[in-house]
């Protein structure tokens, strides 16, 4: 396959030479190996054609269910990072005032 003869033995290692695609630009994209590594670079032919950003990478393939699994624990990472807002604050209101504006007057 393409993707494994670019790379050669770059992806061994962790989750069995899975990437993730990071930065998709028009010639290149950058991916970083799963279970640790550094970022690189890869033409952007090397990857399957309807690869997105933060899609997985293995074999060749898009992996959906490691992309989607680590999607869900990305979700549940910010979740437990999220600040409750206490009940009555309207985070919204005078959201269109600059945040200056009183103290200017």
């Amino acid at each position: 396959m393409r993707l494994l003869g670019t790379l050669g033995g770059v992806a061994c290692g962790g989750a069995g030479g899975a990437l993730q695609v990071e930065v998709l630009e028009e010639d290149v994209a950058q991916v970083v190996p799963l279970g640790g590594g550094r970022a690189f670079t890869l033409p952007r032919t090397a990857l399957p054609p309807q690869v997105r950003e933060g899609d997985v990478v293995r074999e060749g393939r898009l992996d959906v269910e490691t992309g989607v699994r680590l999607a869900r624990e990305l979700a549940e990472w910010r979740a437990r990072l999220s600040v409750p807002v206490p009940d009555g604050l309207d985070l919204d209101a005078g959201a269109s005032e600059s945040l200056t504006e009183k103290k200017e007057r």
